[in-house]
């Protein structure tokens, strides 16, 4: 096994770097004050191939495997959190409509999503509705060459402001089987968005519920066959999974060099704070459980490239752990601060709100568990090790 990054993805990780240190850290503050969607900075992130990560390159993805993905996620969320994770829900909605829409969509949508120039959202969760995906109510009825959709999706990100969306829908019976994966434009007749949600954290990017009220698309919008949606939704939970749970990484990683900094700044009983054997220690377990976390993510990651049959359990577990990390790092980084972590002159309290939402995205933490332990229990599956 080679841990080391190869001379490509060292060349990812540097020109992500560069984007969030000039593009986002410099106004992440303000975007999160002001509630501010930063859809021209994410048009810029989509020419140098940002929105189209792990797209084929076929339809003008950039082709790259998930673990390459995962190492440029890391590095943009350093600068900031909301837009990064924004940028993580457009390039899975890109990819499923780049991989599984027809030939007529994909002509019609493919370049604009994978340059960036149109955003998607991923509409999964329903009023009634989260983690149970497969009971899921918003209803796709054929006639003739269109579907009607009607229903309500709840917490997407950025409807309102996207232009395509990715829509779960029932076609067919209850249960898994009876979802179908619906491309649907987001100015399309019939389409009601609520009001933007007021959030802890991730204030870079609007939340709203997407209600259908009877809103017609061609078939050629339907991804796959029908019946084949939930396949999709739980092949995009997965990478999806990677994803949240490197931008914890990177964000606690943000928090950690910021407190690094700051102890060896701050002065107290005449040295700095970094001299107290104490607060070293600290600083040691959160550098120590990051790179746990890391190395889990990027576990996952080659699982997930590989197509190791237990993909799925290690995303899982990639996901519990570094985004349960990742805020116990942030939160110990602002204490590290004292009062200085608790006011927003200082990133650390913007980072704390952010990755906390992380624990419940992607299913949540208790849903990771039930993934991994089920998996376990299976006498059907092989080691996980």
């Amino acid at each position: 096994m080679n841990f080391n990054l190869n001379e490509d993805q060292r060349q990812f990780a540097e020109l992500a770097r560069q984007f969030a240190t000039d593009e986002l850290a410099p106004h992440a503050a303000r975007w999160d004050e002001e509630h501010y969607f930063p859809k021209e900075v994410i048009q810029k992130a989509g020419e140098l191939g940002f929105c189209s990560l792990y797209s084929p390159e076929s339809e003008g993805g950039m082709g790259l495997s998930r673990l390459d993905a995962a190492i440029i996620f890391e590095e943009l969320s350093m600068g900031c959190t909301a837009t990064s994770a924004m940028l993580t829900i457009h390039n899975m909605a890109t990819w499923m409509i780049t991989t599984w829409g027809s030939e007529t969509l994909r002509a019609g949508w493919s370049e604009a999503l994978t340059t960036g120039q149109k955003l998607a959202s991923y509409c999964l969760t329903e009023p009634g509705c989260g983690s149970d995906a497969a009971s899921l109510q918003t209803k796709a009825v054929r006639d003739g060459d269109e579907y009607v959709i009607s229903g309500s999706k709840m917490f997407i990100s950025g409807a309102g402001a996207t232009e395509m969306l990715v829509v779960m829908c029932r076609t067919g019976a209850e249960g898994p089987k009876g979802i179908s994966a619906i491309a649907i434009p987001a100015d399309a007749a019939g389409i009601v968005y609520g009001k933007v949600e007021h959030k802890m954290g991730w204030n870079a990017q609007p939340t709203r519920l997407v209600t259908f009220e009877e809103v017609r698309v061609p078939v050629s919008n339907l991804l796959g066959e029908e019946g084949q949606g939930f396949i999709f939704a739980m092949k995009g939970l997965d990478g999806g999974r990677i994803n949240i749970a490197t931008c914890s990484v990177g964000t606690a990683q943000a928090a950690l060099d910021r407190a690094t900094e700051y102890l060896k700044e701050r002065k107290q009983f005449g040295k700095p704070l970094a001299a107290f054997q104490a607060l070293q220690f600290k600083l040691a377990d959160m550098a120590t459980e990051l790179v746990a976390a890391r190395q889990m993510v990027r576990l996952a990651a080659f699982k997930l490239d590989s197509g190791d049959p237990e993909a799925t359990a290690y995303c899982a577990m990639a996901k519990r752990f570094a985004t349960d990390v990742g805020f116990q790092v942030c939160d110990a980084a602002l204490q590290l601060h004292g009062g200085y972590g608790y006011i927003r002159e200082y990133p650390l309290e913007r980072h704390f709100r952010d990755v906390r939402v992380h624990q419940i995205l992607e299913g949540t933490n208790e849903i990771m568990r039930l993934i991994i332990a089920r998996r376990l229990l299976d006498e059907h599956v092989g080691e996980i090790r």
